[in-house]
């Protein structure tokens, strides 16, 4: 059983396609991480408010485009799709122009969906390794499950991996199994529809 007067994940308000007025009573409240999908609607909704508020931190839980990641770097403080040697490459060359380190996740495709992104586990070593070649601050693994129902077992999987490379920081959950991702002590949470209700 988890001992919960010692662990808090990290909730991450996933607000894409919200508009700034609907997430502004959570910033108010003290809410500090904050998730969207897209560069260009994240710059348009965040580049003032995060230059007002410093405390607040913005995560890019979407696919990640190449030829986006200059804006990337220069708005978001963690980055969670990174799947791919190109990509990675690409991030530290634009991290070494801008001065700046990126908090990394790597995503892990766990259910083997062909619609999906991400590596299969078995693939994330050798990506890990090379993300540490390129000085990359890679700080966990992320993954979004299969609708299946089976959550609890690909997050035991992407735990122990977590573990294997000995990283402290995980990015499991949403809000449709937040409440197993807690079970296997995720660090962070990407909890959209339960926070901001069903999106158009």
């Amino acid at each position: 059983m988890l001992n919960y007067n010692r662990y808090f994940p990290n909730i991450i308000a996933v607000s894409k396609t919200f508009p700034m007025d609907e997430i502004k009573p959570l910033i108010d409240h003290g809410h500090i991480h904050f998730g969207e999908n897209k560069v260009q609607e994240a710059i348009e909704k965040w580049q003032e408010e995060i230059q007002n508020n410093t405390k607040i931190k913005l995560h890019m839980v979407g696919k990640l485009q190449r030829n986006k990641v200059k804006l990337a770097v220069q708005l978001f403080h963690y980055i969670h799709s990174v799947d791919n040697l190109k990509l990675a490459q690409k991030i530290a060359e634009e991290q070494k122009k801008q001065n700046k380190q990126i908090k990394v996740f790597l995503q892990i495709n766990i259910g083997k969906e062909e619609q999906k992104s991400g590596i299969p586990l078995e693939e994330v070593q050798n990506l890990y390794n090379d993300c540490l070649k390129l000085d990359l601050n890679v700080i966990g693994l992320m993954c979004l499950p299969p609708l299946d129902n089976k959550a609890s077992t690909y997050f035991k999987n992407i735990k122990n991996m977590n573990n294997n490379l000995s990283m402290n920081e995980l990015s499991i959950g949403m809000s449709n199994n937040y409440l197993e991702a807690v079970e296997f002590k995720t660090t962070f949470l990407r909890i959209g529809t339960k926070i901001f209700g069903a999106r158009d």
